[in-house]
């Protein structure tokens, strides 16, 4: 009886021995644990994205506004009837070339 105690001990020791201090052990899982929980988050983030160019793909499917605010922005376009008008900002003054004279300045 005291050998099958002994024996019953040692693979005791063994197993736990395995389970807390191997490689798929423990540490291993709570590793895994980790890893899973930044797959899932990453997981939303692109189903969020996913979501979001869905939505845009119905809107260009099937409402005009959509698809015009889009030629607008990102082709340039202006519809029939329409005047573009082109803001262009003021040059800063160049300081290599000296000021010209105006009426004030004679």
């Amino acid at each position: 009886m005291k050998w099958l105690a002994a024996a019953l001990t040692v693979a005791l020791i063994l197993l736990q021995y395995r389970v807390w201090f191997s490689a798929d052990g423990v540490r291993e899982v709570e590793r895994l644990q980790r890893a899973v929980a930044t797959q899932r988050a990453d997981n939303e983030q692109l189903a969020e994205r996913n979501r979001q160019l869905a939505a845009e793909v119905r809107d260009l499917k099937t409402g005009m506004d959509a698809l015009e605010e889009r030629a607008r922005s990102d082709l340039g376009m202006i519809a029939r009837n329409e005047t573009f008008y082109q803001v262009v900002p003021a040059r800063a003054a160049d300081s290599s070339h000296p000021p010209t004279r105006t009426a004030a300045a004679r």
